[in-house]
């Protein structure tokens, strides 16, 4: 079997989550892997062969998506070039981490598309939703990656084909402490505006990961330092809290470790309104902003003595071979002699 795995390479989640995912998709077949986007800062420990520039978001410095420096750096003649090129009838079954280009490759092929993605869950009719509807972001959402069937990760498993986080190796094997220190990622605000805003909390070690800093620096009790994998999960494991955007694999990873978890939904980033919107009804604190206004708020999450608990089984090997089961059985349906996988 040949498979093609496309991968969402705009932020982090989507990468870290295919360390995992890859080597269980490879125990079926030749496993062609496909990135996509230009905002992501981990490597991947196995070949990519197609690296294809995609369609990304650009963080801003300011709580939000930079909606301009994305506008400049579209390449729609790219895109469409690399839509109508990707030979996705090729392969026998694509796997799709919200990637657009096979998405739209496939659609153009009348290929069958498997999503293995959290976007999916958060389309869900039965997901929950910010208070204030947002028809671009769901369109947006909807219409970025189209796929043929979807299976999904969320905070919560709510329904069928819905499927708790999947939580790095490396994240299950790390040693949990409490060093007193706590982790920030927030990759939409500059390091100006987390160093001012953080510094007024003077007894709070605070470990930042920056995206947009390419050097380490110290400002009182404020330690500054490029993002680096490694150093972010030690980070973390050894945090009594993090605090970060609303995105999915961060969140999903400090609720796994046990950790006290506040996050800071981006502003113009409907997925992260949503996932907001679910860690809200598991009681995890969430602010609009990091400013001023939400002192109150930050100062009684930190006087906060513990965070919440949660499952989050070891269930890629289990996802997967559903995914596998459900392939074979769509294509006996059209080829009653296809041998069965194994």
């Amino acid at each position: 079997m040949k498979i093609l795995y496309a991968i969402q390479g705009t932020g982090n989640g989507h990468l870290a989550r295919a360390r995992d995912v890859y080597p269980e998709l490879a125990k079926y077949g030749a496993t062609d892997v496909l990135v996509s986007g230009i905002q992501a800062d981990i490597e991947l420990p196995f070949p990519v062969k197609y690296k294809l520039y995609g369609l990304s978001f650009i963080f801003g410095q300011h709580g939000s998506v930079d909606k301009w420096a994305t506008f400049k750096k579209l390449r729609p003649f790219t895109l469409i070039n690399d839509i109508t090129r990707l030979r996705v009838q090729d392969y026998d079954l694509i796997i799709n981490d919200f990637e657009p280009v096979s998405a739209w490759a496939c659609r153009l092929h009348k290929k069958h598309c498997v999503s293995l993605s959290h976007q999916s869950a958060v389309l869900h009719p039965m997901a929950p939703r910010p208070a204030a509807y947002d028809w671009l972001g769901n369109m947006i959402l909807k219409h970025y990656a189209p796929h043929s069937s979807a299976y999904s990760f969320h905070f919560q498993s709510f329904d069928q084909n819905i499927f708790t986080p999947v939580v790095r190796k490396e994240i299950r094997k790390i040693a949990i402490s409490d060093e007193g220190h706590y982790t920030v990622y927030l990759p939409a605000y500059n390091d100006e505006t987390i160093v001012k805003e953080l510094s007024v909390y003077e007894n709070i070690n605070w470990q930042v990961f920056s995206k947009h800093s390419h050097e380490a620096f110290t400002f009182k009790n404020i330690h500054v330092q490029p993002i680096e994998n490694d150093a972010f999960i030690s980070s973390m494991a050894s945090s009594t809290g993090v605090l970060c955007g609303a995105g999915f694999e961060t969140p999903a990873e400090a609720l796994f470790m046990g950790k006290k978890l506040m996050v800071i939904p981006m502003h113009g980033q409907y997925e992260q309104q949503c996932n907001a919107a679910l860690l809200a009804s598991m009681d995890i604190p969430v602010i609009k902003s990091l400013s001023r206004k939400y002192k109150n708020k930050i100062s009684g999450w930190l006087m906060q003595e513990e965070g919440i608990t949660v499952n989050y089984p070891d269930n890629i090997r289990s996802v997967v071979a559903k995914v596998m089961e459900d392939y074979l059985a769509l294509q006996l349906t059209v080829n009653p002699s296809m041998p069965q996988l194994g």
